[in-house]
């Protein structure tokens, strides 16, 4: 089955050039458009996407909000690929806190583009641990950093934690820690539901401004 893409920006070239990549690829289906964040919540209702590809700037409602109407008002929400220039850093923080799956830059290349989506449709996070660190070290307060609660993390989960924040996969600690892949997906089920954490992107987050991993 094809994963279903709603393309969501409010420049109409950028829509067009992404729809001619992902259409034309045998398992990505391109099957709706939107130009602002406003009608996000209703195109996905009338079109069950799997992947939103959401524009951060939009004149209306921007891709910020969009992605926490998405998270708050739908029981089931399609995973969502946030578009930006990475100049807009403090926006991309923003969505990332805001629920986003993960971002790519507008001018990434169509190989680029299609991963990504590839990626977040699979349930994973699109995860850039420098730029991220960056992010964090930039928008993320002192008493954030001191104030996210990684206290009830136990120390296996805390090392585990920190392999993520540096970019492996759950087969790369596996083999890191010698442990077998479902244990490691147990620990992080479980250090994301102590964080209060939906994704890894968010656990990253987390370990960055609680000061876990050093900025």
């Amino acid at each position: 089955m094809n994963t279903r893409v709603l393309l969501v920006d409010d420049e109409e070239l950028v829509r067009g050039g992404l729809r001619a990549i992902l259409d034309a690829q045998d398992d990505l289906e391109v099957v709706g458009e939107g130009a602002d964040g406003a009608v996000v919540v209703p195109l996905v209702a009338l079109l069950r996407p799997d992947v939103v590809v959401l524009d951060i700037r939009m004149p209306l409602v921007d891709g910020i909000q969009a992605t926490r109407d998405l998270r708050r008002r739908l029981d089931a929400p399609p995973r969502i690929l946030v578009l930006t220039t990475f100049a807009d850093d403090e926006n991309v923080y923003a969505a990332l806190h805001a629920g986003a799956d993960g971002f790519l830059p507008k001018r990434a290349r169509p190989t680029e583009i299609v991963d990504a989506v590839r990626v977040v449709a699979r349930g994973e996070s699109l995860l850039f641990p420098a730029a991220i660190r960056s992010l964090a070290a930039r928008h993320a307060t002192p008493r954030a950093r001191a104030g996210t609660a990684v206290v009830d993390l136990t120390p296996r989960e805390r090392e585990i934690l920190r392999l993520v924040a540096g970019g492996l996969s759950n087969g790369e600690i596996a083999n890191e820690l010698f442990l077998g892949v479902q244990t490691v997906k147990t620990h992080v089920s479980s250090l994301l539901r102590k964080l209060g954490a939906r994704d890894r992107t968010q656990a990253v987050i987390a370990a960055y401004e609680s000061g876990l991993v050093p900025l």
